[in-house]
C-alpha cells in the first residue's frame, strides 16, 4: 500500500520542496512505496521552480529538484492524502484552519517525527544566506528519516 504524503511551507520553492526530495530519497532508500508532493500556503510563488539556492543544496546532495513547480494547498489535498506536513507551527494553524470537514490527512509538523524535536520549526531560509539552506536541509533530512522510519514500522 502506498502512503501519500504533502509537504507545505508558506511559498512551496524553499522548505517543502527539500522536504519532498529527502523524502523520496529516504523512501527510495528503504524501498517503502510513497506518493510525495509539496505545496505552500500562500500563492506568491505559483508555478515557479525551487529557489535557486533550494536546488543548489538539493543538487549538492545528489538531488535534482529543478523540475517541481509550486502549488498552492488545496481543499481537495486533505482528502487526498494520508498525511500533510507542516515545516512550521504557522503553517500547521493555518492548515487547520482551512481543513475541510470529513477530511483524512493526518496533520503534523515535520520536526515531530524527530525525537527530542517535536514541536520545532524547520527554519525558513528563504531571506538567509546559502548557509542558512545547508541548515534547512540538515533539518528536512532528518525530519525525512524519522517520517520513513515511522511509515515503514506500520507496513
Amino acid at each position: 500500500m502506498t502512503t501519500s504524503i504533502l509537504f507545505i511551507c508558506l511559498g512551496n520553492i524553499c522548505r517543502s520542496p527539500l522536504a519532498e526530495a529527502a523524502l523520496r530519497a529516504e523512501a527510495a532508500r528503504l524501498g517503502i512505496p510513497v506518493e510525495v508532493d509539496s505545496a505552500g500556503t500562500g500563492d506568491w510563488h505559483l508555478g515557479h521552480p525551487p529557489d535557486k539556492r533550494a536546488a543548489a543544496v538539493a543538487s549538492r546532495n545528489g538531488i535534482d529538484i529543478s523540475g517541481l513547480r509550486a502549488r498552492q494547498v488545496r481543499a481537495e489535498d486533505f482528502h487526498h492524502f494520508d498525511h500533510i506536513v507542516a515545516l512550521d507551527a504557522q503553517n500547521l494553524a493555518d492548515l487547520r484552519g482551512m481543513r475541510p470537514q470529513g477530511s483524512r490527512a493526518e496533520l503534523s509538523l515535520l520536526l515531530d517525527h524527530v525525537e527530542g524535536r517535536a514541536g520545532q520549526a524547520v527554519a525558513d531560509p528563504y531571506y538567509g544566506q546559502d548557509e542558512h539552506f545547508d541548515v534547512t536541509w540538515q533539518d528536512v533530512t532528518e525530519g525525512a528519516k524519522g517520517l520513513a522510519r515511522k511509515l515503514a514500522a506500520t507496513e
